[in-house]
C-alpha cells in the first residue's frame, strides 16, 4: 500500500481539492470516464439534479458504492473520483485485474447533490437521507433503495465523513479512520452477511492501519432501523461502512482521503480475493473503539476564574460564501482538569491567563496571555487570525 501511497498523485483526481465541490463539477467528470465504465442516469434529486450509476468490471460478485448521503461529507466522492482513475491506469493493472474479472463495481456519487449545493447534512427538504430507510420520502432515498434491489449486491461500501472529534480509545488520537458492519438487529448479532463484511473490515484493517498508526476505530455499533446500512446488512448485502474523520492539518481532508481510497480499494481486493470468514470476528473486534476524549483545541493550565485550569474548545463549522468555504465558531467546551483529553492544538505557556471570566457552553470570547502578551484571541466565537502562534 505504501508505494500506491507515493504514486498518488498519479491517479488523484485533479479537479476535486476540497470539500466544497457541487454536483456541477462531477458530471463533466463522468462524462469523460473511458469505455470500461458505463454511466447510467438512474434518477434526480428533490431539486432535479441527477444521480448517475456507475460501472466498471466483469466478475460475478456485485460490490456497490455509495457516497455522500450527508452533503458535507464529500471524503468518500473524492477517493470514488480517484478511484475511477485509478482503475483506468495501466500502471496498476496488476492492483486491480483480479478485481475486474471477479467483481462487478456499481458506483453511485453524491447521494445528496442538493445538500451538497448547501454544504449541509441533510436534503433540500431537511430530511437526513440516511434515516429515510423506512418511509422513503425523499426522491434520493427511492433511488438508493431501487438500486439495491434491482441490482441485489453481494456487497456495499457506505461512504461517509464522521466528527473530526472521534477519537481511538487508549490512544486518544484523531480516529481518522473508522470501519462498521452495521448491525442487522437490535440485538447486535452476526449473521451471514454481517459476518462477511467483518471479514472484509479485518482485512482492510490489517493492511491500512500501518499507514495511520493507532488512528483507525471501530465506529458505534448501535442498531439505527431507519439507515440503510442496518437495513442492507439485514437484506443480505454484506455493508461495510467507512467514516473519515480528522488528520492534523489536512482540514480538507487530501491527505484522509488518499488513506480513504486505500481502504476502499483493500475491501475490494479483499472481496475479489475470496473472504474466508474463519477467525474473521476476533480479528474485527481487535480493532479499537472510537472513543470522545478530543478537543479541537486545548489550552492547558490557564489562570482564569480565579483558579489554574484547562480549557478545551471545540468549533462548530457553517457554511459561507455559497457554501464555497465555511467558518469556524468556537464554543468553551469544558473547564478544569482535563488531562484524560487531546487535542488537535494544545497550547501551554509558563504564564497563561485569561482576564475575563469564561463558562462552559458559551462562545469563545476572551484573550489569552502569555505574561504580557496575547497569543490567541476570540471574539463572539471567531478565532483572530491575526495571533499566529510561534
Amino acid at each position: 500500500m505504501e508505494h500506491l501511497l507515493a504514486q498518488y498523485s498519479t491517479f488523484r483526481e485533479p479537479a476535486l481539492t476540497d470539500r466544497f465541490f457541487k454536483h456541477a463539477a462531477l458530471q463533466p467528470l463522468l462524462d469523460r470516464l473511458p469505455p470500461a465504465f458505463s454511466v447510467e442516469e438512474i434518477g434526480q434529486s428533490a431539486e432535479g439534479r441527477s444521480l448517475r450509476l456507475v460501472s466498471w468490471g466483469n466478475g460475478p460478485v456485485k460490490i456497490f458504492l455509495w457516497s455522500q448521503m450527508h452533503g458535507d461529507e464529500a471524503t468518500g466522492t473524492m477517493a470514488m473520483f480517484d478511484l475511477f482513475r485509478f482503475l483506468d491506469h495501466p500502471a496498476f493493472k496488476e492492483e486491480w485485474k483480479q478485481i475486474q474479472e471477479h467483481c462487478t463495481l456499481l458506483l453511485l456519487p453524491m447521494v445528496n447533490p442538493d445538500g451538497a449545493e448547501r454544504f449541509t447534512r441533510r436534503s433540500a427538504q431537511g430530511i437526513d437521507i440516511n434515516r429515510d430507510y423506512l418511509q422513503t420520502v425523499t426522491a434520493e432515498a427511492r433511488v438508493l433503495k431501487a438500486t439495491r434491489e434491482r441490482h441485489t449486491p453481494d456487497y456495499g461500501f457506505n461512504l461517509h465523513d464522521q466528527s473530526t472529534l472521534w477519537s481511538v480509545a487508549a490512544t486518544g488520537k484523531p480516529a481518522s479512520l473508522s470501519y462498521l458492519a452495521p448491525a442487522d438487529t437490535p440485538g447486535l448479532t452476526f449473521g451471514p452477511a454481517r459476518t462477511r463484511a467483518a471479514a472484509v473490515i479485518a482485512q482492510m484493517y490489517s493492511r491500512i492501519s500501518p499507514l495511520v498508526p493507532d488512528q483507525i476505530g471501530l465506529f458505534d455499533d448501535s442498531h439505527e432501523p431507519r439507515a440503510f446500512g442496518d437495513n442492507f446488512q439485514q437484506a443480505g448485502m454484506a455493508t461495510i461502512l467507512i467514516e473519515a474523520g480528522g488528520l492534523q492539518r489536512d482540514p480538507e481532508k487530501q491527505r484522509l482521503r488518499e488513506y480513504y481510497f486505500l481502504s476502499i480499494l483493500a475491501g475490494l481486493q479483499a472481496i475479489a480475493g475470496g473472504v474466508s470468514p474463519g477467525n474473521a470476528l476476533d480479528r474485527y473486534f481487535e480493532i479499537p473503539k472510537n472513543s470522545e476524549t478530543l478537543m479541537h483545541v486545548m489550552l492547558r493550565r490557564v489562570q482564569v476564574n480565579g483558579v489554574v485550569a484547562d480549557i478545551g474548545l471545540n468549533y462548530q463549522e457553517i457554511p459561507e460564501h455559497n457554501a464555497a468555504t465555511t467558518a469556524q465558531f468556537y464554543q468553551v467546551k469544558d473547564l478544569g482538569d482535563l488531562h484524560s483529553y487531546q487535542a488537535y492544538e494544545e497550547i501551554t505557556g509558563e504564564a497563561l491567563r485569561i482576564a475575563v471570566p469564561v463558562h462552559v457552553e458559551s462562545e469563545a470570547d476572551f484573550d489569552l496571555h502569555d505574561g504580557e502578551r496575547i497569543i490567541l484571541s476570540f471574539r463572539k466565537g471567531r478565532r483572530n487570525k491575526n495571533f499566529i502562534l510561534s
